[in-house]
């Protein structure tokens, strides 16, 4: 019988920097993922920012930041998930679910009331995430509107959001 070691998610440290770097940059085939999330590191506009580490080693990581929900009437200051990666030795094994799954647990100490992520709407649904259009949230890049979709998170919030989501600058390198 094979031993099976202990997964732990944890907040990133600045000694973890250069393997989070690699492991972007190997996960998503290029660097653009891992520039922007040391771009927006540098800025101070991660807020959260979970690691997953199995036997030592960093073996994934994800990347939670705000964004601007802006209509004609009002902004509302929203937090985005994403980009997640996990080195592909270890994809398929459940550690993007845990990472997701602790970032959008620590966005419950926050008082951001909606997450906003670009995603696969047959991945990001599982963790109760649901298209933003029909909220009257659409983004303000060109994507497919199955992509773009919210999670409340203080009960009550998508009912007074609506509007443009608009990304920090950072994001223009993906």
């Amino acid at each position: 019988m094979q031993a099976t070691s202990r997964l732990t998610i944890r907040c990133e440290t600045s000694d973890d920097i250069p393997t989070i770097h690699r492991i972007k940059t190997v996960a998503f085939g290029r660097p653009n993922e891992a520039d922007l999330v040391d771009a927006l590191r540098r800025n101070n506009a991660l807020t959260i920012a979970p690691v997953a580490v199995q036997d030592g080693h960093l073996d994934g990581h994800i990347a939670l930041g705000s964004v601007t929900i802006t209509s004609r009437t009002a902004s509302v200051e929203a937090l985005g998930l994403g980009p997640t990666a996990v080195l592909p030795d270890y994809q398929r094994r459940g550690i993007g679910s845990q990472l997701v799954e602790a970032g959008l647990t620590a966005y419950h100490h926050t008082p951001y009331g909606v997450v906003v992520v670009l995603g696969h709407p047959h991945y990001d649904p599982r963790f109760g995430f649901t298209p933003a259009q029909p909220w009257g949230i659409v983004r303000e890049h060109d994507v497919p509107d199955e992509a773009c979709m919210v999670k409340e998170i203080q009960e009550g919030a998508l009912a007074h959001t609506r509007g443009m989501v608009k990304y920090r600058p950072e994001f223009a390198v993906v």
